[in-house]
């Protein structure tokens, strides 16, 4: 793996630079020159770019890159827990972590050569056990294929002496033109949890889900493949994912969007979230057991 900057031959390159608070950022180049930046704040991916440069994901401008302040923006990674349980923070504590580079990644099963790839490993600390106590090992590999798509594939292992439960969720902020022009497909018929209801369960009506108002919603036992259009810039996003039976829709609206410090008034109508995720039932490992979410983005683009 070259680990060196990044030149202009026909190489997959990995680089890493560090950000203004000298945490390691790793950038990710296929040979085409699109490219995906990945924080070890988090293990979040912040950036992931088109060959022409054309941003995908949003970040906020108000976005906060103190840790352990969350960055609003990217794939944050919500483990333990998505959304508010007992004593662990929203969405858990693995998007506020310093992540580490893995030396000694078990291998994956058919991958490919000409993917730039990173691995990262994510051990819990003593304090993460005081909030939380159990013992893992938390894999995570982001790559960037040759056509562009985007892999993230997390691998969580209990090696604990006793089983334990988690949610999770791969918390996607799509950048877009306008919310009101976009629209999620491969929804219809699924029943969801309304959390703007107290979590009560409804079916979606539609064909497809637009936008006019605040939406969190988890969609349950969703297929595979969902599809995010967005008819202004003429694009598609495709979400393939394993392991991840749910799918997290989220839009904060105005008036949230006011009370968020960390997102911009305005800045709701460039963002949604479509999140492949499993929620709805914790996954449990027993003791040595690992379970395997594998989450793959992809650009389509229409006439």
């Amino acid at each position: 793996m070259n680990h060196s900057s990044a030149e202009s031959d026909n190489r997959a390159a990995v680089e890493v630079i560090k950000d203004k608070n000298g945490i390691e950022q790793v950038v990710l180049r296929n040979q085409r020159g699109a490219s995906a930046k990945v924080s070890l704040h988090g293990g979040q991916v912040l950036s992931w770019k088109t060959e022409n440069g054309e941003e995908l994901l949003f970040t906020s401008n108000k976005a906060i890159f103190n840790p352990p302040k969350p960055v609003r923006g990217g794939i944050p990674i919500c483990f333990p827990q998505f959304g508010n349980r007992g004593s662990l923070e929203q969405h858990g504590f693995a998007r506020n972590k310093i992540w580490a580079i893995d030396q000694n990644p078990p291998p994956l099963p058919n991958y490919s050569n000409g993917n730039a790839y990173i691995d990262l490993l994510l051990i819990p600390s003593e304090d993460d056990h005081k909030l939380w106590p159990h013992s893992f090992e938390f894999r995570l590999r982001v790559s960037l294929a040759v056509d562009g798509y985007l892999t993230m594939i997390s691998r969580i292992r209990n090696v604990n002496s006793k089983p334990f439960s988690f949610s999770f969720g791969y918390h996607t902020y799509f950048s877009i033109s306008d919310i009101s022009e976009v629209r999620v497909e491969g929804l219809e018929t699924l029943d969801y949890l309304d959390n703007l209801c107290e979590k009560k369960r409804f079916t979606e009506q539609g064909d497809a889900l637009t936008f006019e108002s605040e939406v969190d919603r988890v969609y349950i036992d969703s297929s595979n493949m969902v599809a995010v259009l967005d008819h202004e810039r003429k694009r598609t996003f495709v979400i393939r994912k394993d392991g991840l039976p749910d799918v997290v829709v989220w839009n904060p609206w105005e008036k949230k969007a006011k009370s968020m410090v960390d997102l911009g008034d305005e800045e709701y109508k460039q963002m949604v979230c479509v999140d492949g995720a499993a929620i709805e039932k914790p996954i449990t490992l027993k003791p040595g057991e690992e379970w395997t979410g594998r989450l793959e983005l992809s650009l389509i683009h229409s006439t």
